[in-house]
């Protein structure tokens, strides 16, 4: 699934992405670190694995989209 990078905490290696829908969903630090990024700007498009449903879903791995 892909997404847009909304809000990111360097410190917390934890924010946000919102769905093409825009729709908002949190990512924590296990999601971002799963995903071997160093750094994510808001507005960079990001490819998200999601598990769950409704109030339950949750990110649990964050990567760059790339062509």
């Amino acid at each position: 699934m892909q997404a847009t990078a909304y809000t990111y905490d360097s410190e917390t290696r934890s924010g946000s992405v919102l769905l093409d829908d825009g729709t908002p969903l949190p990512f924590d630090a296990a999601a971002f670190d799963a995903g071997g990024l160093l750094l994510l700007r808001p507005g960079q498009r990001v490819r998200i694995d999601v598990t769950g449903d409704g109030d339950d879903r949750r990110i649990v791995l964050i990567t760059l989209q790339t062509l």
